[in-house]
This record gives C-alpha cells, structure tokens and sequence, in this order.
C-alpha cells in the first residue's frame, strides 16, 4: 500500500549523514514536532538527481523555510558515507541526507521501483512530501523517468 496525504509515517531506521560519520535515527523521531520538506531519488550521483533534484532544494531551501518548513531532508536506497559524500560534492548544510540503504523506509511507504534494467536492484521513487510531525500534507509522486512534481519549485507552489 502506497502512503497517502493524512497518513503517519512508519517507523523504520534510517541513517542521517553527518560530518561525524553515520548516526542511526527512528523515522518517529527525526519527523517528530517539525514540518520536514522530504525528496527522495533513486540514487545518490545520478544525472537528474545530481543535475536538478537536490540542487533545486538546495537553491530553494530559503523560500522553503520562509513558507514554514522547519527541515529540508534528502533520502535514497544508498548507504549513509554515499548520500554524505553526495552532500559534499553537490548539496548543503540546508539539507540533511537520510540514507534508506536497506530501502526499508521506501517498501514501508510503498514507493519502491524495479532500477535492475540499470543495476540499481530495488530503489525509492523519486518523489516529495511535506510531513508535519509525522503525518503526511503533500505527496507528489512522479512517473517513472519524468521530474515535475517532485520539485522544490513544486512544492513552493503547494505551500
């Protein structure tokens, strides 16, 4: 079952990247009494991930707090020293990057897709939400191989 506006969000590990090294985190906790903006790719260092997805949330990451988001966080089905690597080399400290290496987080809200015609096995979606403690607002799930409604430019326009 796909996660739905009005739904919580299961409470599965994830593993935030720090400059510290990985740090493990209950999903309860980390969107617990906060409105998070989550995106999530298919993988960290891919074309329309590098090129577009995270450098949208990353020049948008003002206007998105200004509109009362309080945390904008990036996750993916890679493991924690990948999505940190990633945030060095293309991100920011505006974004905080949630690894699913396990893609526990992703089968839990039902967003997964079949990347093995490229080598990528089981992967999330790409897609955005907005959670507020915990419960989703917005969701915006793409079709498989387009970026529109995944954006931050989207989700300005939504908020």
């Amino acid at each position: 079952m796909t996660i739905a506006v009005g739904d919580k969000l299961p409470d599965v590990k994830l593993v935030k990247a720090t400059d510290n090294g990985p740090d493990a985190v209950q999903s309860s906790e980390f969107f617990a009494g906060k409105k998070v903006a989550l995106f999530s790719v298919p993988g960290a260092f891919t074309p329309t991930c590098s090129a577009k997805h995270l450098p949208g949330f990353v020049e948008k990451a003002g206007a998105l707090k200004d509109k009362g988001i309080d945390e904008i966080a990036c996750t993916s089905v890679n493991d924690a020293f990948v999505m940190g690597a990633w945030n060095k080399a293309a991100g920011s400290s505006d974004v905080t990057m949630l690894a699913d290496g396990n893609g526990d987080f992703a089968k839990a809200v039902g967003l997964t897709m079949d990347g093995s015609g490229f080598g990528m096995g089981t992967r999330g979606q790409r897609y955005s939400m907005v959670v507020n403690d915990g419960v989703v607002e917005q969701l915006n799930v793409e079709a498989p191989g387009d970026f529109n409604v995944s954006s931050a430019e989207h989700m300005l326009g939504q908020l």
